[in-house]
Formats: C-alpha cells, structure tokens, sequence
C-alpha cells in the first residue's frame, strides 16, 4: 500500500511587472536571496500572465542529475545539465 503524503502548497505572488524578461529576473533575485528557505522549491518555479494563469512559463530547468541536486540552469538551455547557474539571458 502506498504511503499518503500530505499536499504540499503553492504560494501565488502577483506583481506589478510587465514583462516576461522582468518576472524572471525577479524569480532569480528571490532564488538568491531566499536560496537557503529550504521549504521553498525554486526549481519549481513558473510564471504566468494575470489573466492567463493556466499558461505558465518554467524558468529553470530543474532535470534530476546523477547523484545529488537538479539542474540550475534556465528552461530549455543549451549543454549538459549541471547544478552551476547560468546567467540570466542565456
């Protein structure tokens, strides 16, 4: 029998930004400095247009790697994975 887990939770934080490059660089400043929250799941992270929330955009990539860790680059990079990050415009 499988074990049941409780839900986990998403947190919807609507801003007044009106570009796509914009709410990136936003989700990257809140990765830097909010890294260390554990409970929150940067690689996770998408955005999406007020109006169109069912649209969303991944940011990063967030591939499982061999042994520990995911991938740190941005959706759709080019190269290996790897946990190194990327600047933001690559």
């Amino acid at each position: 029998m499988a074990a049941v887990t409780a839900p986990r939770w998403v947190i919807h934080l609507p801003t007044t930004l009106t570009s796509l490059d914009a709410a990136i660089e936003l989700a990257v400043a809140l990765r830097e400095s909010l890294g260390h929250v554990t409970v929150v799941d940067f690689g996770e992270t998408t955005l999406s247009e007020e109006d169109r929330q069912f649209l969303r955009t991944r940011v990063w990539c967030d591939a499982r790697l061999d042994g520990p860790g995911r991938c740190r680059r941005p959706n759709a990079h080019d190269g290996p994975c790897t946990t190194a990050e990327d600047p933001v415009d690559s």
